[in-house]
């Protein structure tokens, strides 16, 4: 059994990079693989392995300037969830685009699991999913606005051309695991919006703790690991992943004619050239020469 962390915190790193060799080494030798981000705003990732692995690299990021109260987010997996442990520095730890957001500073009210439901239901709300568009069509809330925006970056001049539907609505906000939630509420707040609301530990917690029979959530929740998509008391979800375009489709859109393991699917098949597919179908070559040999290949993670 494999446990999930599932962690961020904004805190100030005045030198990110003097962070990041301790950090590997310490995930290296207790066999934790996934990916954590490191930036001047703080860290964000995901990591997966042994219990007491998982524990010790808790505890060494809590022990990070400002990340004693870091709050994260468990899981299990029967599987690996990841083949590798990436430790990367990055300008942003999610990518907004913004320079002047700061979540440190204020962000949006947080809302409680137990009490998203009520809220959003309120005719005087405007719930907005602030993830990408191919997250969004396996799952989302009931009554959810989709941006349908390709990057979080891309959620700013959404909301600049669209702000006049909003005329004397609160808004709420929801994310994966709340992170991006974070900056797009600080972002909306200094747009001189006034009441701006955001899922507490986003969609993971909702899903770990309302039942189904309670819940507003509609289909999976994709998420950025071998389980690909995770539904009620986070249980891994039907679909897999088009190793092509990295998007979540389920099994039998693999009997569709686009689809060619490693290459392609319905969703991508139009967006590639025939070079890419080329390429594509020789990095699946190697993964499947690397599986005979019993080793895994990287780019097959």
């Amino acid at each position: 059994m494999f446990t999930i962390a599932a962690l961020y915190h904004f805190s100030r790193f005045e030198d990110p990079a003097t962070l990041r060799g301790p950090l590997l080494d310490l995930c290296l030798a207790h066999d934790i693989k996934g990916t954590l981000l490191l930036a001047r705003e703080g860290i964000n990732g995901t990591i997966a392995g042994p219990r007491a692995g998982i524990d010790a690299v808790l505890a060494h990021i809590r022990a990070l300037p400002g990340c004693a109260d870091m709050e994260w987010k468990e899981s299990t997996a029967d599987k690996p969830p990841f083949a590798r442990m990436k430790v990367r520095l990055k300008k942003e730890i999610v990518t907004l685009g913004q320079p002047d957001v700061d979540p440190r500073a204020r962000v949006g009210h947080y809302v409680e699991p137990r009490d998203w439901n009520d809220l959003i239901r309120n005719p005087d709300v405007a719930v907005i999913d602030t993830r990408n568009d191919y997250e969004v069509a396996i799952g989302t809330f009931e009554g959810a606005i989709d941006p349908k925006t390709q990057s979080f970056r891309d959620f700013p001049a959404w909301w600049e051309a669209n702000r006049h539907r909003f005329h004397n609505k609160r808004i709420a906000m929801f994310c994966t695991g709340g992170i991006r939630c974070e900056k797009s509420t600080n972002w909306l707040l200094g747009q001189g919006v006034q009441e701006v609301y955001h899922l507490k530990g986003g969609i993971l917690r909702y899903l770990e703790e309302i039942p189904p029979e309670n819940s507003a959530w509609q289909g999976d929740c994709f998420v950025f690991d071998e389980r690909v998509s995770v539904g009620h008391g986070l249980r891994p979800g039907p679909h897999i992943l088009c190793r092509g375009c990295r998007r979540p489709i389920l099994p039998q859109d693999r009997e569709r004619p686009e689809f060619e393991e490693g290459v392609s699917c319905h969703l991508c098949f139009r967006e590639t050239t025939e070079a890419d597919k080329a390429r594509f179908r020789e990095r699946q070559r190697q993964i499947e020469l690397a599986r005979k040999r019993g080793a895994t290949h990287l780019a097959g993670a």
